[in-house]
């Protein structure tokens, strides 16, 4: 059986029980390289097989997910955060599909919740923003035209920005010629749960030169939004005079 496990966005006691319990049974354990915690690969036994998917073309993983199972042992595929965001598991489970291999998925906590446990911020705001766009600027792997994130900030909701950090540049004309103002609020957040987690807050104007001076390229969560701002929001979920599933709303 494989077993495809969110590693979480850093903190190794931010993985899930289920997710740290398959660790620990594992026999083989196949991780996503610089990006998972090595803290959390000393759960493992001691006599389990690690591997480094880093240095692994995806036939080398498949491949030795197929040893595993023809030796009737337990695959954990460990990525970062959850995996169903840029975790490139989908070719994975489909090679998997073919050859009949059985598998699941066990959730983790994305960098982008990570991120926002950082900043001490919600993403949805009544009145501000009650969309998030998670997205990335086009580079090696390209995306498609209509997700672009000129496109995307024409909306003006919350963005969270993956895999950007070294064309902050680009990134930042992109977000202005979209919509965005120069004085909208935005952060980078880097290795958002890590002990060496840092957060850098600046303005759309002012994010390349932020990520510039910083010296951050990689590893970071770019987020856009006046959810950032300090305009107070009120939810209805709490206001007294709101009738809920559950109380009577009292006018005043």
């Amino acid at each position: 059986m494989i077993h495809f496990v969110g590693a979480g966005c850093g903190a190794p006691d931010l993985i899930t029980l289920r997710g740290a319990r398959l660790i620990e049974q594992a026999d083989v354990i196949i991780y996503a390289g610089s990006l998972v915690n090595p803290a959390l690969l000393a759960q493992a036994k001691g006599d389990c097989e690690i591997h480094n998917s880093a240095t692994m073309t995806l036939d080398e993983v498949i491949a030795r997910m197929q040893r595993a199972e023809a030796e009737s042992k337990s695959t954990v595929r460990l990525h970062t955060g959850d995996p169903s965001i840029y975790g490139a598991i989908r070719e994975q489970m489909d090679r998997l599909d073919r050859l009949g291999i059985s598998f699941d998925v066990c959730p983790g906590v994305s960098s982008f919740c990570g991120a926002a446990a950082a900043l001490r911020a919600e993403y949805t705001l009544p009145e501000v923003s009650q969309s998030v766009v998670i997205t990335r600027m086009a580079g090696r792997t390209p995306v498609p035209e209509r997700e672009s994130i000129r496109a995307f900030a024409s909306h003006g909701a919350t963005m969270v920005i993956f895999l950007s950090t070294g064309m902050t540049g680009q990134l930042q004309n992109e977000l202005l010629l979209g919509g965005y103002a120069a004085d909208t609020p935005a952060a980078i957040v880097y290795k958002a749960s890590w002990p060496d987690e840092r957060v850098l807050r600046c303005t759309v104007g002012t994010l390349h030169q932020t990520a510039e001076e910083s010296g951050i390229r990689n590893l970071a969560l770019i987020t856009v939004g006046n959810f950032l701002g300090t305009q107070s929001a009120l939810s209805k979920l709490y206001d007294p005079a709101f009738t809920t599933a559950f109380r009577e709303g009292r006018p005043e």
